[in-house]
């Protein structure tokens, strides 16, 4: 198991989901969410940068 440092952008105007939700989404993807926090927020671009910290099983043979 290993931990990645994984940047995404969410945009805040075209989710119908709760931001919550919204960032759990984006990060499936990448590994089991450890923590995550949303650093920054574009109020022009409705969009909000998240930065979190993933686990993932490596294929280890």
């Amino acid at each position: 198991m290993t931990s990645h440092f994984i940047e995404a952008e969410i945009d805040l105007k075209e989710t119908p989901l709760t931001v919550t939700e919204a960032v759990e989404k984006a990060l499936e993807t990448e590994g089991e969410p450890l923590r995550w926090a949303i650093t920054k927020v574009d109020q022009d671009k409705q969009t909000a940068q998240v930065e979190a910290i993933v686990t993932r099983m490596d294929n280890i043979e």
